[in-house]
């Protein structure tokens, strides 16, 4: 019995090493302040509306695809807001390029959208009201399944709940974005 757990933590602690290694990286993100090209260009905001380069590194073995969101944990909606959701990202890509949010064609083949908190199926810059900075979170999710059986007009509860099922590791950067 002893021989077995002795096993069994060598098994899990294997797999948590290649969890950790990996990684994603943006260069919008990279000083910790969200530029101004990645805001919104409506609902009072006046940014590019331009989605963020996204790369990640690392993956587990046994990755299948991948899921990229963008999410601001503090609007002051009592669930956060959800700007973008991109599911069934192919295991061979690497990055999403910037402007892929607004543009579908970028995305690296079968990747596709979802719906965002606004009910469209885009990236929408960051908008936060007027007060502190608020926390953007671009997670990158390594699944063990090629496509996420979801609807087309799945709401990003739904992409991360089925996401979360299917996970092998995640990896979140973070910048702060205010007016």
């Amino acid at each position: 019995m002893k021989r077995y757990l002795i096993a069994a933590a060598m098994i899990a602690l294997a797999g948590a090493a290649e969890a950790g290694d990996f990684q994603v990286t943006s260069p919008e993100f990279a000083s910790g302040t969200l530029p101004q090209a990645q805001f919104a260009d409506k609902m009072g905001c006046t940014g590019g509306n331009v989605s963020p380069e996204i790369r990640w590194s690392g993956a587990p073995e046994g990755t299948k695809s991948f899921v990229v969101t963008m999410y601001d944990k503090d609007a002051p909606t009592g669930s956060g807001w959800w700007h973008w959701v991109v599911v069934d990202i192919p295991a061979d890509a690497t990055s999403i390029p910037a402007g892929a949010g607004t543009d579908a064609a970028k995305l690296p083949k079968g990747a596709h959208m979802t719906e965002t908190d606004m009910r469209e199926v885009a990236y929408l810059g960051a908008c936060p009201p007027a007060g502190p900075a608020h926390e953007y979170k671009i997670t990158v999710k390594a699944l063990k399944v090629e496509k996420l059986e979801i609807p087309e007009n799945a709401s990003p509860a739904l992409v991360g709940f089925m996401s979360n099922m299917n996970k092998l590791a995640e990896a979140t950067i973070v910048a702060k974005g205010g007016r």
